[in-house]
Order: structure tokens, then C-alpha cells, then sequence
């Protein structure tokens, strides 16, 4: 008797669940590796924010089912606000605009829920975060890859967009600092993007979880920004990146209300909210913790420029491809090779772990993603390692 759903056959392996499984491996045969494949920041969650969990997780009245439960105590829904007015100039209404999220992964999830019926079109970003194609198969829907190309700075190119494409589909997931490539948006195409969405009656989905992590250079934007938005939009963003706060669970999506209230219909059936005392401390984070983020961007500022540097001696053409978002670096492989030979050869031979372009897509092929989320002695250890092994 076959238990399994057959929704789970259509689900691809889910890449960064792959990728800790094969850290666990190395890890049970001694092996010194260094990863670079997984984006999740070493540095610690900043103390002031987790003196805040303390003191909450001490409150008796935080140990019952979270406040407002599943749409997130209303406290929090504020600070999100306060947090977009000051960030980007973005008004937000907490009690219809705004939706707490188990991080943003989960807001991808419950969108599509909401959203999304058997058959419909959604379209994803090839290269792009694999958790989109991964969750569009479970509601029926039919994904179309968008190509992000160098030759178009990694922007989707929407003249070239099928106008059939164009008339089926229903939403349409990006999200700018890009990951994997690191590409910061520009006003002007994000203004481009929102009428052409109008037009189309096609609904966006920009999840922003990078928004902070911008290198001088790029410009910190949100898609709300842009005049209509709310009317064809949401954003994701999380506290994962931002606040070093990844293992925290905590997130939020915001603008278009009818949106924010289906999501939040599905939420209520699948989950009791988030812990209070997290709420209450990611308040602190959002309300207090700019200079925080300044100095982590100094920090993957400082690490890339080592990472450049040395790059650059191995022949590889970075600059072309690398952006100014994001704590990765998107590379071409050496000539030759594939991704997933490229990465498996760093991985026996120099026992560095970087994940291959193809991952991300077909438009991926040929490169490779190297996060800067490592302290620096084990940064320059990985260079010198597949300096080596280029060699």
C-alpha cells in the first residue's frame, strides 16, 4: 500500500536540507571543511535583542498561545510598520497590511495556499531560491522560469516575456537583492515591473529577506516603495538575515490587504502563531538595531574584498557577475567544467563546499555561489584551499 501523497513526487529535493546532510557526513569522518554553501550568518545574534527573549521568556503570561495568534501580536505588526516608514517611507496599517511570518519561507508557502489554484501559471526567476519552485507543485500550479541574464544585469527582460505567458499567468516570485546572484534592483525597474503587473493583472510576490544587506554601491529599496504598489503586491521580509536571526524563526509579509487576510485565513489552520517572546524581542531588533546592521554590512563589505582579491589571481571574471546585495558571490566556474563538477571536484579535493549554479536553474549553469558567512581565518583557509586545488 502506497501511504505517500503523490503531491511529493512532484518536489525536488529541497537543495540546502541536501547540502546539510553532506556536512553531516564530512563532520562524522573527522574531516576538516569549510562550507560556503549556506547562507546563515556566524555572527552572533546581537545581545541587547537576546536579553530582550530573556526577559519575556520569564513573563508567565508569554508561556500561553502567542498573542492575536497566527496574524502575530499587534505590538509587532506596529514595529514592522514603524520599522517601513523609517527604512523606505512606507506607510503600513498594522491591522490589515501586515502579517507575521515563521520567517519568510513560510510566507511563500501560505501565499501560494492562498492564492494559487490547480493549473494556474506561476512565474519564478531562473536562476532563483529553490523554495519557489519547490511549493508551487503542492497547490497545482504550473511554474514558468523568467531568465535572469548577465547580459541584462541579471533583471528579467519583460519585453521578452510570451504575451500568452503573460495572459495565464497569476503571480509572479522575484525578489531583489537577488539571491543567488547578489543584484540590487533599481526605482526605475521597480516602478517598470509594478505597471507592467497592472497591466497583466499579474500579482507580485517580492521577497525581500536581503533588504539591509546592500553594499555601498546598491540602494536599499523596498517594492512598496513604488506609488500602487499595495494595489498588486506583497513583500516578505525576515529578521533572519538582517539581525543575524536565522535560527529565530521570524518574518513579515505586508501590503495588499485582501492578500494579507487570505494568508492569514490559511495560517490560522495551520499553525498558533509565534512564540511572544520572540515578538517582543525582534521588536527591539527593528526598533534599535541599525547600527547593527551597518556593522555586519562593514563586515561582508571586508569579506568580500578578500574574496575579490584573491579570485581575481585565479583567472576567474568576477566583477562581470558579482553584485552589490546579498552575502554571496556568484562566479563562473572555470572553463571546462560544469557546475556540479566544479563544486564536487572543491569538495574532494579541497573539501570546500560551495553550491553549483545549476541548483538554482537551468540559467544557473556554469556558475557557482560562495556565501561570505564564515569568520575570516576560515574564509582565507577555503581561498587557499581551492587556490590550491585550481592549481
Amino acid at each position: 500500500m502506497n501511504i505517500v501523497a503523490d503531491r511529493l513526487k512532484n518536489i525536488p529535493p529541497y537543495l540546502f536540507m541536501e547540502l546539510r546532510d553532506r556536512i553531516k557526513q564530512m563532520e562524522a569522518c573527522g574531516t576538516d571543511f569549510v562550507s560556503l554553501a549556506v547562507g546563515d550568518p556566524v555572527e552572533p545574534t546581537p545581545v541587547y535583542i537576546i536579553e530582550s527573549l530573556r526577559r519575556a521568556a520569564l513573563d508567565p503570561s508569554n508561556h500561553q498561545y502567542p498573542t492575536d495568534e497566527q496574524r502575530g501580536m499587534h505590538a509587532f505588526r506596529a514595529a514592522v510598520a514603524r520599522w517601513y516608514k523609517r527604512k523606505y517611507g512606507v506607510h503600513l496599517d498594522p491591522e490589515d497590511e501586515v502579517l507575521g511570518l515563521s520567517g519568510s519561507k513560510e510566507g511563500i508557502h501560505n501565499l501560494l495556499m492562498a492564492v494559487v489554484n490547480p493549473g494556474e501559471v506561476v512565474m519564478v526567476t531562473d536562476p532563483g531560491y529553490p523554495g519557489y519552485l519547490a511549493n508551487i507543485p503542492i497547490v497545482g500550479g504550473k511554474p514558468y522560469p523568467i531568465p535572469l541574464l548577465a547580459k541584462n544585469g541579471y533583471l528579467p527582460d519583460l519585453d521578452d516575456i510570451p504575451e500568452s505567458v503573460c495572459r495565464g499567468a497569476k503571480v509572479f516570485f522575484f525578489n531583489y537583492p537577488h539571491n543567488p546572484t547578489g543584484t540590487c534592483a533599481t526605482p526605475e525597474f521597480f516602478t517598470r515591473l509594478v505597471a507592467w503587473a497592472k497591466a497583466h493583472q499579474i500579482f507580485l510576490v517580492h521577497d525581500n529577506p536581503y533588504s539591509e544587506i546592500v553594499l555601498p554601491g546598491g540602494e536599499k529599496l523596498s517594492l512598496l516603495q513604488v506609488p500602487g504598489a499595495k494595489e498588486i503586491c506583497v513583500e516578505f521580509n525576515s529578521l533572519s538575515k538582517t539581525y543575524n536571526m536565522t535560527g529565530w524563526r521570524i518574518g513579515m509579509a505586508a501590503g495588499n490587504p485582501a492578500i494579507i487576510q487570505a494568508m492569514s485565513k490559511f495560517k490560522e489552520n495551520v499553525t498558533s502563531g509565534i512564540f511572544n517572546a520572540i515578538q517582543l524581542a525582534s521588536i527591539k531588533a527593528l526598533d534599535d538595531g541599525d547600527e547593527d546592521i551597518e556593522k555586519m554590512i562593514r563586515i561582508y563589505a571586508r569579506r568580500r574584498a578578500m574574496a575579490l582579491a584573491e579570485i581575481r589571481k585565479w583567472g576567474i571574471d568576477s566583477d562581470a557577475h558579482v553584485g552589490k546585495g546579498t552575502f554571496y558571490l556568484w562566479l563562473p566556474v572555470p572553463n571546462g567544467m560544469t557546475s556540479i563538477e566544479f563544486t564536487t571536484r572543491l569538495l574532494d579535493k579541497a573539501h570546500v563546499l560551495v553550491t553549483a549554479g545549476s541548483a538554482f536553474g537551468k540559467n544557473g549553469e556554469g556558475f557557482f555561489r560562495m556565501s561570505l558567512t564564515v569568520p575570516d581565518d576560515r574564509l582565507a583557509c577555503a581561498l587557499e584551499r581551492m587556490r590550491r586545488t585550481l592549481d
